[in-house]
């Protein structure tokens, strides 16, 4: 199968590149913790995932791929730029307790553990990298990392992800990753992410 080719996302189709990140991490261990329910958890971390991918339009890059027929989006990288001063989201507190409900503690929890653990150096962050379950397997994600890790190798950046699970770690590794100390950062429930860091 053969793939339009990758271009930056249009800021209207940031809703929809939420809802693809979503529906590619709906049965990751870190999702179902944020949202134990099957019934509400494609939409609230639809709306979670756009929230921030809002943010990664004006302060990093979002790229994605279009599926074949130009029916939709097939995958995506959502990137944050932390070579330079960024502020908050905004009314990121209001929002994210609008979008989370009853969930907000296990949100509260996740951006804690992500704040304490975040490297300090310079880097560009990868937060997100899906492809839609249909279109898996298509080498879609090492393209659209690729893109980005070439023009960073060219600046002389590094870059910084969280892992979601060991197969995820592989196919990092395979990239460029290498594990941090510490490597693993859990959630309350002890479900891990892991710390992986590219140089250049």
């Amino acid at each position: 199968m053969t793939f339009p080719p990758i271009r930056p996302a249009r800021d209207e189709e940031i809703p929809a590149v939420g809802h693809l990140i979503s529906l590619s991490f709906f049965n990751l261990d870190a999702n179902a913790y944020l949202v134990p329910s099957e019934a509400d958890r494609l939409k609230v971390m639809a709306d979670f995932f756009t929230l921030l991918t809002e943010h990664a339009q004006k302060y990093g890059r979002v790229d994605v791929v279009d599926l074949p027929d130009g029916t939709g989006l097939a995958a995506t990288a959502v990137w944050f730029d932390y070579t330079k001063e960024s502020p908050d989201p905004e009314a990121y507190e209001e929002r994210l307790q609008a979008l989370a409900g009853d969930y907000i503690d296990r949100f509260v929890a996740l951006d804690l553990l992500f704040e304490k653990h975040h490297p300090h150096d310079a880097h560009w962050h990868l937060a997100f990298l899906a492809v839609h379950p249909d279109h898996q397997h298509h080498g879609l994600g090492g393209d659209l990392m690729r893109t980005v890790h070439n023009e960073l190798e060219a600046a002389g950046v590094p870059a910084y992800l969280e892992a979601t699970n060991e197969n995820n770690v592989r196919l990092y590794r395979r990239s460029g990753y290498a594990d941090m100390d510490p490597f693993e950062m859990l959630l309350p429930d002890g479900t891990p992410f892991f710390r992986m860091w590219r140089a250049v």
